[in-house]
Order: structure tokens, then C-alpha cells, then sequence
């Protein structure tokens, strides 16, 4: 996926992507299979979220979490963890969870598609 985008955009994902935490999607399995209290962002657009998203995961796309995040966790030492496709859109949305104060905002590395790919729990 990565060829298809601009090297500013990459840029700009590495940049977030050394200052926020990343798991991967075995991490948040196994997460999830022992009980961890999350919140699981769905970052993706309104149209992808549609199509399909990982079960118990809330939406609020890219464009709009910054806006709304505040209405729905009002703990900024909740666990979120956000995803999008695959793991670069969610890394910039971690980012800038972490500079309004959300100090356990990270980003699930592979995202839907990591999700997917390893039979992950889905709802449609």
C-alpha cells in the first residue's frame, strides 16, 4: 500500500509514527482475549466502516476524532486503540490524540487489513 502513497504523506506517518505507540494486530488479539479494558476507534471514512469493522470497535473517522473524541472518552489515560486500513491514518490520528492529552492513544500496525487477514472478530 505504501507505493501508492505521496513521500510527504509517508513523511508525515513516520514522523507521528516515532513519537506514538504502535501494536500489532496479534497484540490487540491477545488483548482482547484476556479482558484488557479498550476502546477500539474504527478511523477509517463513514464508506470503509460501512463495508465491514472489527467487532465492539466504535467509528470516528480521521476527519472528525479530534472534534469528537472528547464527547465519547473523557479519560485521557483511556486505552484506544485505533486502526484504519492499514496502519497510517490511525498512526496520525494517535499523534494528535497524544498532543490534546490521550497518553494511551496507539495505533494498531496492519489495521484492517492486518485484522482481517489474521480472521479477526468482525461485524457488519
Amino acid at each position: 500500500m505504501a507505493g501508492k502513497h505521496s513521500p510527504e504523506f509517508l513523511a508525515l506517518v513516520d514522523s507521528a509514527k516515532a513519537r506514538i505507540p504502535e501494536v500489532s494486530v496479534a497484540d490487540v488479539m491477545e488483548m482482547r482475549a484476556r479482558g484488557d479494558v479498550m476502546t477500539l476507534i474504527d478511523t477509517r471514512e463513514e464508506s470503509e466502516w460501512a463495508r465491514g469493522h472489527i467487532a465492539g470497535a466504535i467509528h470516528m473517522s480521521k476527519g472528525v476524532i479530534e472534534r469528537d473524541v472528547e464527547r465519547t472518552v473523557s479519560e485521557k489515560d483511556a486505552l484506544l486503540v485505533l486502526y484504519c486500513g492499514g496502519g497510517f491514518r490511525s498512526a496520525l490520528a494517535a499523534d494528535a490524540l497524544h498532543q490534546m492529552g490521550y497518553i494511551n492513544a496507539v495505533s494498531m500496525d496492519g489495521g484492517w487489513r492486518g485484522w482481517t487477514a489474521a480472521d479477526g472478530e468482525t461485524s457488519d
